[in-house]
């Protein structure tokens, strides 16, 4: 068998399991770790522009572990660190915290941009109509704030997609987790992650055109 052949059974061989993983694994923990996520986001956003100097501290400090340590490490804690003080989570457990956490503190960011952004007359008019502070909010900003976040969001989360791939380090079978079980099996390293690397290429490409078309739908209404 040439090297040409093997090469080609090999990638033939992990094309499916590969894409299973992707499916199955991957996905899902980007899809919801990113919802559980922008949630926490919102909650942030909101308690940093209210006019409460308690929840304005908690959601900085808050900000500032996440964006100030790497996520690696944040995964190594919350998976291998919490059991020694008796918090023991599954792994997906502990990926989806710490994935939801993290992007939390990342996109919150671009929420409270996006809501100060609004002008603040609109406020002022929303006032004297005697619209409260949270009718105000869901009715008039966050239309407008979601429209104008949509692009950092959207970065977001296809950067949450790639960075799925570390749940690996934690023994999660994610797609990644698979190439490299099979990369040892075959000891052919560079063929499985050339291979990884397209799947990940290929559906953030997938999610980059879909971003695309949903930002230019959402500019109808501008």
């Amino acid at each position: 068998m040439s090297e040409f052949e093997r090469i080609s059974e090999l990638v033939l061989d992990s094309l499916w399991p590969m894409a299973v993983a992707m499916v199955q694994v991957t996905l899902p923990l980007t899809v919801v770790s990113f919802f559980l996520g922008l949630v926490i986001a919102v909650l942030t956003a909101i308690f940093r522009i209210a006019d409460v100097n308690f929840l304005k501290q908690v959601s900085e400090f808050y900000i500032w572990i996440f964006r100030g340590t790497p996520l690696l490490v944040q995964l190594f804690i919350v998976y291998f660190g919490l059991p020694i003080i008796g918090i023991a989570l599954d792994v997906w457990s502990a990926a989806i915290i710490t994935f939801s956490l993290n992007i939390g503190a990342y996109a919150s960011e671009a929420v409270r941009a996006a809501v100060l952004s609004v002008p603040k007359g609109q406020w002022e008019a929303a006032t004297s109509l005697g619209m409260s502070y949270a009718q105000t909010l869901r009715r008039i900003i966050a239309p407008q704030a979601a429209r104008i976040s949509l692009p950092p969001l959207s970065n977001i989360f296809i950067s949450t997609l790639k960075d799925t791939s570390l749940a690996a380090s934690i023994t999660m079978v994610d797609m990644f987790m698979v190439a490299q079980r099979i990369a040892a099996r075959s000891f052919d390293p560079l063929t499985l992650y050339l291979l990884a690397a397209l799947y990940y290429l290929i559906v953030c490409t997938v999610l980059t055109f879909l971003q695309a078309r949903l930002e230019k739908r959402f500019s109808r209404y501008v």
